[in-house]
């Protein structure tokens, strides 16, 4: 994959004296109308052999264009903190906003080629991290990002000469260290993997761009042309516009789902819901503080369900339980503007749990496939890929350690409107009553189907749903707070397990 970019490529010094200029401005005016748009972000990735132009073309990009826009992001070995979440994390909140310019100095393959190289990481393991990869750009790029991936390609000879002219120079001696003339030993192997890596993610939405790195005005003059060359075709694309009609919802012949066969008489006495109350509450308080979910583990709760269902009050018995150090709820309303010029999951990206701290998440990321689609809030296309999205995401919060406890709550519509009326009618309540809750009666059907189609689709064996009948206030809370601790008292146990055969 790489012979093809040693071509010993050079640009004399007058011609890149003559056209850089023009460049730079070309740059400048797309950028600002990139930026005045705000139609979508810019990712730039730069990967390459040491010594191959990686810092001198980041820098480049700096001084041809409007700094203020553009952010540079470098990874390193991952910190605890980030080591305490899914190993995407510490990308997925660095993204850029729409608007903006992201440059990744050592990105999302660094890891991975590290490991091979080091034989941290089997083939096996390394293909399933780059599946993974693709996955996630697909996903950027469905979303509207602009993503550029550039490698930088030096011989053996042709780095070992460049490192040297840049320790002879004082003015970068800095960037050449003992590291460098080790990974120059196992120059082969960063071959072989990194050709492997590139092919296996060389996709027709995040093509990568291999660049001869030998001479400087050349790889400047490429990378520029390239840059400005994506940025004015995305400019001339028209907008995503979204049309808010809602797709027709098909409703099962026999009128019989998921939710429709739920027993919503089930009740539970006082007495039996103090007594079961307190017994779930004191196990709770137990799981959260053990030894192995403090030091393994972190817990992510979705509640979702139909409007007056009693997600507020079972999330209070929850948080009850817990040291209010240990855990966040995260409340999710319409999008932000801020939250607008990101992905769809940015906005829950942010509050991933770390290791022995607990999300309540009440309402979470299914709105897209929820309130999104039956509204007509986004575009068939965009609710419909949404699934596998989700899946994927919930996917890497388990293998990082996150037990994922996700509740639908259902009411009958007679509840719903006997809760309604009461909230309207009680002064100290009226805040939880609104136009839209009443707007939104009038889908019930549509909602039901959406949430039917959510729960097929997004009930994996890592993350099922557990639905609730929820008519009976104090069944449905102590129906929660037990299968919290079930799933809990599952996932300590495993994590025993582990330990065992270490």
């Amino acid at each position: 994959m790489f012979e093809s970019a040693e071509l010993g490529h050079k640009i004399d010094k007058g011609t890149f004296k003559q056209e850089a200029p023009k460049l730079r401005a070309a740059l400048l005016d797309a950028q600002y109308d990139m930026l005045e748009k705000k139609e979508f972000p810019v990712i730039i990735l730069i990967s390459g052999v040491d010594g191959s132009g990686k810092g001198e073309t980041i820098n480049l990009l700096y001084s041809w264009m409007d700094p203020h826009h553009i952010s540079t992001l470098a990874f390193s070995g991952p910190t605890d903190e980030e080591r305490a979440r899914p190993i995407m994390w510490r990308y997925w909140r660095a993204l850029p906003a729409k608007g903006q310019i992201g440059i990744f100095a050592g990105s999302w393959y660094s890891q991975p080629i590290t490991d091979r190289i080091n034989g941290d990481l089997r083939r096996s393991e390394l293909d399933a991290r780059l599946a993974g990869i693709n996955q996630f750009e697909a996903m950027l790029v469905n979303e509207g990002a602009l993503i550029l991936k550039f490698w930088f390609h030096l011989s053996r000879e042709g780095q070992k000469t460049r490192l040297k002219a840049l320790e002879k120079n004082p003015n970068t001696a800095w960037r050449v260290t003992k590291e460098s003339y080790e990974r120059l030993k196992t120059y082969d192997k960063l071959q072989e993997v990194a050709g492997h890596v590139l092919r296996v993610t060389n996709s027709a939405k995040a093509p990568w761009i291999i660049v001869e790195g030998t001479d400087d005005e050349y790889r400047s003059l490429t990378v520029g042309r390239i840059v400005l060359d994506a940025l004015q075709r995305r400019l001339k694309q028209e907008g995503r516009t979204m049309v808010p009609v809602a797709p027709p919802i098909v409703q099962p012949i026999d009128n019989r789902n998921v939710l429709s066969e739920l027993d919503l008489t089930q009740k539970l006495g006082k007495k039996d819901y103090e007594s079961q109350l307190a017994k779930y509450q004191g196990r709770l308080s137990e799981l959260v503080r053990d030894p192995r979910f403090v030091g393994k583990r972190s817990l992510a709760l979705v509640f979702e369900g139909s409007d007056a269902a009693g997600k507020g009050g079972s999330i209070r018995r929850i948080a009850a339980a817990m040291d209010a150090r240990q855990y966040q709820i995260i409340p999710t309303a319409a999008p932000t503007e801020e939250e607008r010029a990101q992905p769809y999951l940015w906005r829950f990206w942010r509050h991933v749990p770390r290791t022995g701290r607990a999300a309540i998440f009440d309402r979470s990321w299914y709105g897209r496939v929820l309130v999104e689609r039956v509204e007509g809030f986004c575009s068939e296309a965009d609710w419909l890929r949404a699934y596998a999205e989700i899946n994927d995401f919930e996917h890497q919060l388990v293998e990082a350690g996150t037990v994922v406890i996700k509740f639908w709550l259902q009411i009958s519509a007679d509840e719903q409107l006997r809760r309604f009326q009461e909230r309207q009618d009680t002064k100290f309540k009226q805040f939880k009553i609104t136009d839209e809750d009443w707007r939104n009666r009038d889908k019930w059907d549509d909602y039901v189907a959406a949430a039917c189609d959510m729960v097929d689709r997004t009930s994996t064996g890592l993350a099922p749903w557990t639905t609730v009948e929820a008519n009976d206030k104090n069944f449905a809370r102590v129906k929660v707070l037990r299968t919290v601790c079930e799933r809990l008292e599952l996932a300590l146990k495993d994590e025993q397990e582990k330990y065992k055969k270490q």
